[in-house]
């Protein structure tokens, strides 16, 4: 039996994927959250479906083929899952505060995942939207920040749960932390140090975010 989870990532190439369509929307705001960025197309339109996959392999944005069971595709695979929870955290609904800091969120991974599927740096130059910098890890830290001066403070661990909004957000965190070893384990030459910095932050936000889902639908937090 396969894990369970709000979302099955899925690598295969085509529209909807890391290395398929970061083109849809990808990148998250530099400095401020819900601001779409703009830049040209990724790629052409494609069709949902496109057969070249089907013997178990996929292409990375420098048309390597790689076996969709890569450690690099499975580490995007897990990306593209995060993001899959995060947006049902939104379905579930949260206030348009929370709505507007997932959706650039949501934005970033796609940039994150399109870095991740571009092992050769074909991106970096000429599409702006597909980056993750420091300023975007100064925005998680800044909305941490903010979010834990308008909750209880901390004193002991709590059980993940709560409203939908903020059960979903708990799993996200659990989700993420996983993408990040995925990542890791790819090694400090192959990824840049920013990804393994922007994950590592947006767990510790996800976390806050799920306290503060729960604070404001005053769902009080079961302590373990």
């Amino acid at each position: 039996m396969g894990r369970r989870s709000c979302a099955t990532a899925s690598p295969v190439r085509g529209r909807g994927t890391m290395s398929g369509a970061v083109a849809g929307s990808a990148g998250g705001p530099p400095a401020e959250a819900g601001k779409k960025r703009t830049s040209a197309p990724i790629i052409s339109r494609v069709k949902i479906y496109t057969k070249t996959g089907d013997a178990g392999e996929t292409s990375l944005f420098d048309n390597t083929r790689v076996s969709k069971a890569d450690a690099r595709v499975d580490a995007y695979g897990e990306v593209d899952e995060l993001n899959a929870c995060l947006g049902s955290a939104r379905a579930a609904g949260t206030d348009a505060d929370l709505d507007a800091v997932l959706e650039a969120i949501q934005r970033d991974l796609f940039a994150l995942g399109a870095r991740l599927a571009d092992p050769s740096s074909r991106l970096a130059e000429r599409v702006t939207k597909a980056a993750i910098a420091p300023v975007d890890v100064e925005r998680l830290e800044q909305t941490i920040d903010r979010l834990e001066a308008g909750i209880p403070p901390l004193r002991r661990f709590i059980l993940p749960g709560g409203a939908p909004a903020g059960a979903f957000l708990h799993l996200a965190r659990t989700v993420c932390r996983r993408a990040e070893r995925r990542v890791i384990s790819l090694g400090p030459d192959a990824v840049e140090p920013i990804l393994f910095v922007y994950l590592n932050r947006l767990s510790d936000l996800l976390f806050v975010m799920a306290r503060a889902a729960n604070h404001r639908a005053r769902k009080p937090e079961t302590e373990w």
